[in-house]
């Protein structure tokens, strides 16, 4: 399980700067630079989702 939510968490993290190479400053909100925020946004969301699956998955093994 390790390996796998370090996997995904690389892939979220190559999303992520990806997608600030497509972010337009001066149109912040219009085309293309809107559709990367909202997937920056996203792969943040899936880090913290993978992280919080981690230490869970730490407590019940500590827990047994």
């Amino acid at each position: 399980m390790k390996i796998f939510t370090t996997i995904l968490s690389i892939i979220a993290l190559g999303l992520i700067i990806f997608n600030f190479t497509k972010i337009n400053t001066d149109n912040l909100f219009e085309g293309e630079s809107i559709i990367a925020l909202i997937t920056i946004f996203c792969a943040l969301c899936a880090i913290v989702l993978l992280q919080i699956l981690r230490i869970s998955k730490r407590i019940e093994e500590k827990s047994r």
